[in-house]
């Protein structure tokens, strides 16, 4: 007889599941979508570019020298003593590379070492909604409830454009005395938001009022395209109760690697790793020298990363506004939000499976970041990636305003 297991039970309360069988994320669905009709992804968020030359030399000078067996389950001591000295270089935060930092594979097996390792069943786990999708069906697994705060849609009057933004006091009400973990996505996916200073001070001091813990995701917090990221663990009172996660893959371009990291106090590390020691033990070997050696890298390269995508943001958002929609100017990240509500199209969803046979062009709505799919105002919207080269941005734009031209 077969029967269901945590997982199933856990994938089918984040509608994870029809008919009893896993359902394909949308990433993989559009992205097959992309193939099948030979058209241009403008939907999964991986990037066209390269690594930096430095990161790349240094992977290729590890498999060379034989780092290509299991590196210690902690994470290689190069990496960890890269992540510390990297934490405090940009932030001013102080960790120990030998107790407080965890090399994981990618952000993704952090947050889910994290939460199961941190949650038991019945606690409350508050995120944003829209939100990373990993995030329902690990906290589901962990048997957490999850409590979403919304994010709010208005029209800058000046501009026309797309504001979305997080209220303070919406976040407040969201705790109870069940909040175990507040997870914290800023620069935010989907929607390249990044929290206010007054956001992030009202997510500490509820924290610490309900005695929750804090868990990050901070994989987009060196392509900011204004104010520098801030994070959490640096606000007063903050760095004891958070777990700060993020990864190279984005940073660098090197998605495939999936390396990623935690720093947190020594027991929330233990904690931690208990949980991930059993999911992959280790990984990445050679990559792991590769990106202590990107973390080291001066200032002035991270910023002509993000300068590089801030103009590529520039271009997809100013064509897409020149074409018909109503857009979100991305503070931070890889992705801009698209309302193709003023094209006569309130319905995303239809909208993605229609596009790359009408237009060539893969886009995701972002439905897909809400709990089953509901995204009420939110439901003409679709995200799309400007991390792609400059001539696929073009090209996409072409072929979006042949398509648009009947319905303006």
């Amino acid at each position: 007889m077969i029967t269901t297991g945590p997982w199933t039970r856990a994938a089918d309360a984040a509608g994870l599941l029809q008919d009893g069988q896993a359902l394909p994320t949308v990433f993989a669905r559009m992205s097959a979508r992309a193939l099948e009709h030979d058209a241009l992804n403008l939907g999964q968020g991986f990037p066209d570019d390269a690594p930096p030359d430095a990161v790349a030399e240094a992977a290729i000078a590890a498999i060379r020298q034989g780092r290509n067996q299991y590196p210690p389950g902690p994470g290689d001591a190069v990496l960890r003593e890269a992540i510390a000295a990297h934490q405090a270089q940009w932030y001013g935060l102080q960790w120990d590379p030998a107790s407080e930092v965890l090399v994981t594979t990618g952000a993704t097996e952090a947050l889910a070492a994290t939460v199961l390792a941190l949650v038991e069943p019945g606690d409350e786990v508050i995120t944003l909604e829209p939100f990373y999708d990993q995030y329902a069906a690990i906290i589901a697994l962990a048997g957490g409830v999850h409590r979403t705060v919304p994010l709010t849609s208005s029209t800058d009057p000046d501009t026309g454009d797309l504001v979305l933004d997080v209220s303070a006091g919406a976040l407040r009400e969201a705790f109870s005395e069940r909040t175990r973990l507040v997870l914290v996505n800023t620069p935010h996916n989907p929607t390249g938001r990044m929290l206010s200073p007054e956001v992030l001070a009202a997510i500490v001091e509820e924290a610490e009022r309900h005695d929750a813990l804090i868990a990050t995701d901070e994989v987009y917090e060196h392509l900011t395209f204004g104010a520098p990221h801030r994070p959490i663990a640096a606000l007063p009172g903050a760095q004891d109760r958070t777990i700060s996660i993020s990864s190279a893959g984005k940073t660098f371009s090197v998605t495939g690697w999936k390396i990623g990291w935690v720093t947190a106090s020594p027991e929330l590390v233990t904690a931690i790793t208990g949980a991930k020691q059993w999911l992959t033990y280790s990984s990445g070997a050679p990559f792991q020298p590769a990106v202590a050696a990107g973390l080291a890298l001066p200032a002035s390269a991270f910023e002509e990363l993000a300068a590089d995508l801030r103009g590529r943001r520039d271009l997809l958002t100013d064509g897409l506004r020149e074409i018909g929609f109503r857009v979100s100017l991305a503070d931070a990240g890889y992705f801009t939000v698209a309302d193709a509500g003023p094209l006569g199209e309130p319905d995303a969803d239809a909208l993605a499976e229609r596009l790359p046979t009408e237009a060539g062009v893969v886009a995701i709505p972002l439905s897909a970041f809400y709990r089953d799919g509901r995204a009420g105002e939110a439901s003409a919207y679709l995200r799309l990636a400007f991390c792609k080269s400059r001539e696929t941005i073009e090209r996409a734009l072409e072929q979006l305003d042949a398509w648009a031209a009947p319905r303006r």
